[in-house]
């Protein structure tokens, strides 16, 4: 039996549905969306159609045509940071941010962008407060991701959207490790940008993403070229969701995103996340008794997302994770997860922690399995 708990960086396996989505387009669809008038090419741009309106629905986004997609949730952070900002301007986000926010925040440092990070406590808990009084200079954009990939910390972003919104600041959530767990109304929660994946929790396939875009807004592209339309112009249209789409769509990737945000749907996303506290409580309670064993973020799982990380006293965290595929085939990672100022904050950089992360195929057996796995290993390795 092998377990997979590395579903914060991808989910594994698929429901059978999505499988079967990206299957039939490759075999029965094939064609451009938006690029021809015959059958095919129309039948894909339905199915890209109806896949923007079910990721509307599913965020409370009322125009579906504000949503642009992407090949990641990083290349819609980039879209939107790149877009939107000029020399000049002065951004405020956090010290739990993962690389997709901070490395494109570096280049636009050295491009004359001011940069403020507030840091967050121990537990990787961001203070609504120290967010505000941070913006106390004039501030262009607030970036914050909504679910650490590290800690798992839930971020209010609740209480930080509206405000900003209120303040005329625009708000960019990166909902990575929120997006299918959490319900997100974008408009209850004063969300200007949304950078969302679709191979996590929706349950997509790799190489899909979008970025939702207020309206009002208009990022310049990030990439330019063929739209399917306005071919006798130079220059890139200005109606979304063309403006940011250039470029052939990964239209089998698509329809596995839909067929992912339909499931979610069936099942319903309290029951999801229901599911998903239940796991993080039973695994929280495992680790709390074995001796010498580190949990690094929120021990209430009302406060979690899926990622869960620890150390094992004695023990490097390569080597628990290593001895885990090796000897129990269970799947977790290892080191710094692509967040090094997280890592600074909760005090494991550089060595970084175990990471488990457990998703919506996940049982109550599993996470029994890893908790006795690590029992042992404590007792070979005692603190």
């Amino acid at each position: 039996m092998t377990i997979y708990l590395d579903n914060a960086a991808t989910s594994f396996p698929k429901p059978e549905s999505v499988y079967r989505a990206v299957d039939q387009t490759q075999r029965f669809i094939g064609a451009n969306p938006g690029r021809g008038g015959h059958r095919l090419a129309v039948d894909a741009s339905r199915l890209v159609f109806s896949a923007r309106e079910a990721a509307a629905d599913f965020f409370s986004i009322a125009d579906a045509s504000r949503i642009a997609f992407t090949g990641s949730a990083t290349e819609a952070i980039n879209i939107a940071l790149f877009g939107l900002l000029q020399p000049g301007d002065r951004v405020v986000t956090s010290t739990m941010e993962h690389n997709s926010v901070t490395r494109p925040l570096r280049t636009l440092q050295e491009r004359g962008i001011e940069v403020v990070k507030v840091p967050a406590d121990r537990r990787g808990f961001i203070d609504p407060l120290a967010i505000r009084r941070a913006c106390a200079e004039k501030t262009r954009m607030v970036v914050l991701t909504h679910c650490s990939n590290v800690t798992g910390t839930l971020q209010p972003i609740e209480e930080v959207g509206p405000w900003c919104r209120r303040e005329g600041i625009l708000f960019l959530v990166d909902a990575a490790q929120s997006a299918g767990f959490f319900a997100i109304d974008v408009e209850a929660m004063g969300i200007d940008l949304l950078a969302v994946p679709g191979h996590k929790g929706l349950l997509g396939p790799q190489g899909t993403g979008f970025l939702y875009v207020r309206e009002g807004l208009k990022p310049i592209p990030l990439i330019y070229g063929g739209t399917g339309g306005n071919s006798h112009s130079e220059l890139p249209p200005e109606t979304m969701p063309e403006r940011l789409e250039s470029g052939t769509l990964n239209t089998p990737g698509i329809a596995g995103l839909k067929a992912g945000i339909d499931f979610l749907k069936e099942e319903g996303i309290a029951a999801v996340r229901a599911h998903e506290q239940e796991l993080m409580a039973r695994l929280i309670q495992g680790l709390r008794e074995i001796p010498g064993c580190s949990i690094y973020g929120p021990l209430d799982p009302r406060f979690h997302g899926g990622a869960l990380s620890f150390n094992m006293e004695g023990i490097d965290p390569s080597e628990v994770g290593f001895i885990l595929d090796r000897d129990h085939d269970i799947f977790a990672r290892v080191g710094l997860h692509c967040a090094p100022d997280a890592h600074r904050t909760i005090g494991t950089f550089p060595r970084g922690t175990v990471r488990v992360s457990p998703g919506f195929f996940t049982t109550s057996r599993e996470i029994d399995h890893l908790v006795a796995a690590l029992s042992s290993l404590s007792s070979h390795f005692p603190a």
